[in-house]
């Protein structure tokens, strides 16, 4: 007697293979789940099937859809490919890009039930996040991303043709090296709008033929003596220094730059500033797509909609990624941002709706408040990695990932666990845990402080030191000789203690003869 196991029609899909339609099916599902009992609020999608080699492509070009040419982008295409084919790695699943329509990378490798995950987790968990929250707001344009990169690769392009591709390269590979200190780290009072920089570029070289005149060559200098030389505060005033925006400055001040090598300049600041807010919520964005993508499966699974198949499949690569390793684990390498930011998203649920007396204590305007989601959603709009830490990690949740602080002092031997499961130890893991996703004190503080364009021209920058971690030598002297090649003259960088103005260290590059890119 052979038994009939009937599956119910309201199944989007049945089995591992996927095609066009049944991506269209599940799409319009999640999208309701999404927007109609989720409340989420998302650009308009664009889903684009890849290929594992264009994923790999996708992963040399920091994940953009059009980029201009460089060769770091093949040097990363070439060790991504290699590590893939051998095994050492695996691919994403998915790429997402910060853009109106909001694209997102699937590849045709995944199975339909991981076509259905990434499509909630990117088209819809990273999708919200990018369009709300308030750091993407401020310091990037998704409408316009997209006509600015392609307006950068044919510019590129076209200096290349003109200017020669080693000339070109130089440029770029001195504002690679500064992309880090190549970002405003302050909004400004106007918005950026991608989506001009084209027109204003032809209006920068318009304005720079209409007023070039070769008889200001002929000019004579004024003699020495003849010009009472400006006070150091009335000079750094009028240079706007300290500036921490190197690139900036140096598109702005560089003496020899030609105008359009300060346009490479102003192309990758501008790139480095799109990028500068996903640096600061990579705990909360991922956090965010991951809560997302478990709560739309398990809606589609509760209403019939997936197989158990289908389900257990979602939760086998659901669990992996979410899974943290304990600290004496040999795979321990950190915290995981997916666990972390999926945990605390669960546990802000959980305050809002069925808070304890703990909760109540620690959390007096959260607490007890009914709608889970639309507190998630507020923490979605209002912070980043380190404030959303310091404002939401919550005792329960710290016992539960069996958190602890150690004290690694290097002049002595031993380690020292200093703050446990207490009342003083739960704010001062929360404290130290949210400094781990402080840029300002990850990356190092350096800015330019002086130059005399009327003297020596020498370009002084100090590095405010943290800790006492000084810079690498040679990195500092390899970042250097960048800046000097675009400066054109010497440039010298001081370390300094960030507490007593102590110098602890300086290092000085002189520019190649000739100066300049």
């Amino acid at each position: 007697m052979s038994v009939v196991i009937t599956k119910p029609d309201t199944l989007l899909y049945d089995g591992v293979d996927w095609d066009y339609d049944k991506v269209k099916r599940v799409y319009d599902a999640i999208e309701r789940i999404a927007l109609k009992e989720m409340g989420l609020d998302v650009y308009p999608n664009q889903i684009e099937v890849i290929t594992a080699e264009q994923m790999l492509d996708a992963y040399s070009s920091i994940g953009m859809p059009l980029m201009y040419k460089h060769w770091s982008f093949g040097k990363h295409f070439a060790r991504d490919e290699m590590l893939y084919r051998k095994g050492y790695r695996g691919l994403a699943y998915e790429i997402v890009i910060n853009s109106s329509p909001c694209i997102s990378y699937i590849m045709e490798e995944n199975t339909m039930t991981m076509q259905t995950l990434v499509i909630a987790h990117a088209a819809f968990g990273h999708n919200h996040f990018f369009k709300n929250n308030q750091l993407f707001q401020q310091w990037t344009d998704a409408e316009g991303i997209l006509d600015y990169l392609e307006f950068a690769k044919t510019f590129i392009s076209q200096c290349e043709e003109r200017y020669g591709h080693a000339a070109v390269e130089r440029v770029l590979d001195a504002a690679h090296a500064l992309m880090n200190q190549g970002v405003h780290k302050y909004p400004k009072k106007r918005s950026l709008d991608l989506r001009l920089e084209q027109k204003r570029e032809r209006e920068r070289q318009e304005y720079q033929d209409q007023t070039f005149n070769d008889l200001w060559r002929t000019v004579p200098k004024p003699a020495a003596g003849t010009r009472p030389p400006k006070s150091v505060s009335e000079r750094k005033k009028l240079l706007g220094l300290p500036e921490e925006n190197i690139l900036y400055f140096l598109e702005k001040k560089a003496p020899r730059l030609e105008h359009w090598q300060r346009e490479l300049l102003r192309i990758v600041r501008h790139i480095a500033q799109y990028f500068y807010p996903q640096k600061q919520t990579k705990v909360m964005n991922e956090g965010c797509a991951t809560y997302v993508h478990y709560q739309i499966m398990s809606r589609l699974h509760e209403t019939g909609q997936i197989s158990e198949g289908a389900f257990l499949e979602f939760l086998h690569s659901h669990t992996s990624v979410v899974f943290q390793p304990e600290f004496d684990d040999k795979r321990f390498s950190g915290i995981n941002p997916y666990a972390l930011g999926f945990a605390m998203m669960q546990d802000i649920v959980r305050i809002a709706e069925k808070p304890t007396d703990e909760d109540r204590q620690w959390f007096p305007d959260l607490a007890g408040r009914g709608d889970g989601m639309a507190a998630v959603r507020d923490a979605w709009a209002n912070y980043r990695d380190e404030s959303f830490i310091l404002q939401y990690l919550s005792p329960h949740l710290m016992r539960k990932l069996k958190m602890f602080s150690v004290r690694d002092d290097a002049e002595d031997p031993y380690l020292l666990v200093d703050h446990i499961h207490n009342e003083r130890g739960y704010r001062s893991i929360r404290k130290m845990l949210a400094r781990q996703y402080d840029l300002g004190f990850l990356e190092p503080d350096i800015q330019i402080v002086d130059v005399d364009l009327a003297g020596d021209r020498k370009l002084i920058l100090h590095h405010r030191v943290t800790n006492g971690v000084l810079l690498d030598e040679s990195d500092a002297k390899a970042v250097l000789r960048h800046i000097a090649n675009l400066w054109g003259y010497e440039v010298q960088l001081v370390e300094v203690s960030s507490i007593s103005e102590a110098i602890l260290k300086e290092h000085a590059v002189t520019a190649p003869s000739g100066g300049g890119a």
